[in-house]
């Protein structure tokens, strides 16, 4: 497992520092994601419906990079 997630976070890395304007995109998704759980009350109707579907993206263009070759 541990050989795994080594090997996985490399090349995540790897992709994420070719590509700037994609690790911005992921990683700022995840702080709006954030930000709506956190201020929930202030984003009527469904905060945890938008910040689930935000925090998705993000988790899924994390995922992505996993799956892309050299």
């Amino acid at each position: 497992m541990l050989k795994w997630y080594k090997q996985s976070s490399k090349k995540a890395l790897t992709y994420f520092k070719n590509h700037p304007e994609y690790n911005a995109l992921v990683h700022a998704l995840g702080g709006v994601a954030v930000g709506i759980l956190i201020t929930g009350p202030l984003i009527y109707p469904h905060p945890i419906r938008w910040a689930l579907l935000i925090g998705g993206l993000s988790i899924l263009g994390h995922l992505y990079t996993l799956t892309q070759k050299k």
